[in-house]
């Protein structure tokens, strides 16, 4: 027995995807289409493009990381898939020398031990404490 989806989604507009300019380590913002009973909300995923794969043809693809609560997610996306509602380029990536930054990976998890062993080493900062001096009062002779 097979299921059939009754989600409509519209039609990808072939060329602003091909013409879109995706480069590792841009700042990308992707909302997608999620459906949810019988609404359907857009949800955004914002991170590092790490890698795109398969130049512009149908199965192309980018890899995008963000780090959530500490935790490094990473997502791949469809470039030419009808889930994507939108994709921006909010901030370009400097000069990068790699087309794949698949070393953010490690770079990541080792900036994060450094930040552990400051943390669990460093000695602790000694509290001072000034109280103000206490008012003394005046008892008037009546």
């Amino acid at each position: 027995m097979t299921t059939v989806l009754d989600t409509k989604f519209s039609p990808v507009e072939m060329e602003k995807r091909r013409k879109l300019d995706l480069r590792p380590g841009d700042t990308v913002r992707v909302w997608q289409k999620i459906k949810e009973g019988d609404k359907t909300r857009l949800q955004a995923f914002e991170g590092l493009l790490l890698s795109k794969k398969h130049g512009l043809e149908a199965g192309s693809t980018f890899t995008l990381r963000k780090v959530t609560d500490g935790i490094g997610v990473e997502r791949i996306f469809p470039l030419y898939s009808p889930v994507l509602e939108k994709i921006e380029v909010l901030k370009r990536g400097g000069r990068v020398r790699r087309a794949k930054l698949y070393y953010i990976r490690e770079k990541a998890q080792s900036e994060a031990r450094r930040k552990m062993r400051q943390t669990m080493y460093s000695a602790p900062k000694e509290e001072v404490i000034v109280e103000a001096p206490a008012e003394e009062k005046e008892i008037s002779a009546e």
